[in-house]
């Protein structure tokens, strides 16, 4: 980029370093009053995704175990000035091994995190999915953005916006449950979640509509529990009150959201990095659904990005009674 046009974008850049996000960082130090967690870093071939694990073991969030290629990681580590004398690093051939021999480690409990480092996500999702590396569950895999938006009194929980298309009603049961199971693992124990349409009725043409009517009665009966649900709810009806009033919407979950619950991965995706680009939120991101908690973040994510991410898996696996 010139400098004549930097100079021309100057003024209406975001000045994100003028905006505090007490929420991430809350949970940060949240996670650093705990043990840190023995994480598999999967394939750190490259200089964000290996800073961001030593980032994060300087920071006593997790303990990192190297595993990818030892030459690949070793070069990356001298090109990025990283110190590697004091960080375990397990050999492999390649990405794919990477993948398989990190899972296994999770499976026989030395490791109690994945972190996602130079390697597409099916390719490790691929290897957490895999029965011979029994980490599934009986639980579909989702993504959650834990999002620290300043314009917004409180965490929210954004999810699917990652891993899962387009989702069908027992997908969708799954999803909204992992997001549950997060909230309560961050210390909200009755979080509110909204499960998002384009409208608030129901609407026989809009499948996600019915999927939502549908998702609150399997609350009322059990199949999903530990939080306030309602829905549909069109986005602005969920983040606020007086829009919901408007719409004469009676209910404790708009203006006090904790879970917003997209349709479908487009939808969500989209309206995730919206609040990231214009209103300045940061984001921790992390897959539930397996054994482990997986710390999956964009290879855009910054430095409280990277380490909220690792901070939001350590409350995790502390939920699921992987750290004492």
């Amino acid at each position: 980029m010139n400098d004549a046009i930097k100079k021309v974008l100057a003024p209406h850049a975001p000045k994100d370093k003028d905006v505090k996000h007490f929420r991430l960082e809350s949970i940060l130090q949240q996670a650093k009053d705990a043990a840190p967690v023995p994480t598999a870093v999967v394939h750190p071939t490259d200089v964000n995704s290996l800073q961001g694990a030593i980032e994060a073991a300087e920071a006593t969030i997790i303990v990192p175990f190297l595993v990818g290629p030892e030459k690949k990681i070793r070069a990356t580590a001298e090109e990025a000035g990283i110190d590697l004398k004091d960080y375990k690093i397990i050999n492999t051939e390649h990405s794919h091994e990477a993948a398989n021999v990190a899972a296994k480690m999770a499976q026989c409990g030395e490791v109690h995190a994945l972190m996602k480092g130079s390697i597409a996500t099916a390719e490790l999702l691929g290897a957490v999915v895999s029965r011979e590396n029994g980490l599934r569950t009986e639980r579909r895999l989702s993504h959650i953005f834990v999002m620290d938006v300043p314009s917004y009194h409180k965490t929210l929980l954004i999810t699917d916006a990652a891993i899962n298309i387009s989702p069908n009603l027992m997908d969708k049961r799954d999803i909204l449950q992992n997001a549950i199971d997060c909230a309560h693992a961050l210390g909200i124990p009755l979080p509110k979640a909204a499960i998002l349409s384009a409208v608030e009725k129901i609407k026989p043409n809009i499948q996600s509509t019915l999927d939502a009517a549908a998702l609150c009665k399997m609350l009322d009966r059990g199949q999903i529990t530990g939080a306030i649900v309602d829905g549909p709810l069109a986005f602005d009806n969920a983040i606020s009150l007086e829009a919901a009033l408007d719409k004469g919407i009676n209910s404790p979950v708009p203006g006090d959201v904790d879970i917003l619950m997209s349709p479908d991965l487009e939808s969500g995706n989209m309206f995730a990095k919206q609040l990231q680009y214009l209103a300045s939120a940061k984001a921790a991101g992390i897959v539930m659904g397996a054994r482990v908690p997986v710390i999956l973040t964009s290879r855009a994510a910054k430095s409280l990005e990277r380490l909220s991410s690792c901070a939001v898996a350590v409350m995790v696996a502390r939920k699921l009674g992987r750290l004492e």
